[in-house]
């Protein structure tokens, strides 16, 4: 099982990472843990200015929960800025590749980053009940957790207002991603475990030839949004594989189609207008 895990995961980070650039934005510390910081890094609009209500998205890396870095979303971050959003990419604790623990502390960081987005709106110039969670993988899986599995009452919330979806790997349920790890207790972890009427609108993207992601799992998480009331959009990618959407992959062909997609969602969500810059 070890053997499996670690291969998965090693091919995870190389799907994901591979592409990544650095972070863009400035760094802010989120979080102390001991003797660490985790960094959150925030893209501004060119006009950007305090006073402003803007719409925000806080990007996750995917990396199979034990790699990556942020800066996988960076080119996402400068082309959703010039379209007036502020963007923040995250740092978060990766796992042992070598263990088999669930990912308590990658939702744990994902928790505390939006709950510090959040919390620090006004002065990030944001409107807190516009903001999107994004990632791909299992960055994809931290955005649709925060936006799907019930965190119970707290002081600031952090469930998003949106959800941008690439590759995520959110059923970990029976049979899907990321069980190995999370085993009986799959139900605290998975999206796909956790759909309810409250959840926000998304879009997913995904390869037809994904070997970590099944068509038929998109489809059913499609369905089980839309059966409780959500607005759940779909665009499955004719022959590509996992991680087809990065920014430098086959010159950029699926990042200007996915993000191309990703504009339409969120102009019709009314946070951003397509057609400008």
């Amino acid at each position: 099982m070890h053997k499996v895990l670690l291969s998965s995961a090693i091919f995870l980070v190389l799907a994901t990472s591979v592409l990544a650039a650095k972070p863009e934005g400035k760094p802010t510390v989120y979080k102390t843990v001991g003797d660490r910081e985790l960094t959150l890094y925030i893209t501004k609009p060119a006009d950007w200015k305090k006073t402003d209500s803007r719409p925000a998205i806080v990007f996750f890396h995917g990396g199979g929960w034990v790699g990556g870095a942020p800066g996988q979303f960076t080119e996402h971050s400068k082309h959703l800025a010039e379209h007036g959003m502020v963007c923040v990419q995250v740092e978060y604790r990766l796992l042992d590749r070598k263990s088999d623990d669930p990912p308590v502390t990658c939702t744990e960081d994902a928790l505390d980053a939006m709950k510090w987005v959040r919390s620090h709106a006004k002065e990030l110039g944001i409107d807190p009940d516009r903001i999107a969670t994004g990632g791909g993988s299992a960055g994809g899986h931290l955005a649709a957790y925060l936006g799907t599995v019930d965190q119970g009452k707290q002081d600031v919330s952090t469930k998003p207002n949106a959800m941008v979806l690439f590759n995520p790997v959110y059923d970990n349920g029976p049979g899907g991603w990321g069980t190995s790890r999370v085993k009986d207790r799959y139900k605290e972890f998975s999206p796909a475990h956790n759909i309810s009427a409250d959840d926000p609108p998304a879009i997913v993207f995904l390869g037809s030839k994904d070997n970590l992601i099944p068509v038929a799992t998109a489809e059913r998480f499609q369905e089980a949004m839309k059966k409780a009331g959500v607005d759940s959009e779909l665009r499955v990618y004719e022959g590509q594989g996992h991680g087809f959407f990065n920014h430098g992959k086959d010159k950029n062909r699926w990042y200007n189609e996915t993000v191309a997609e990703m504009d339409k969602f969120l102009t019709s969500l009314g946070w951003i207008s397509a057609d400008s810059k």
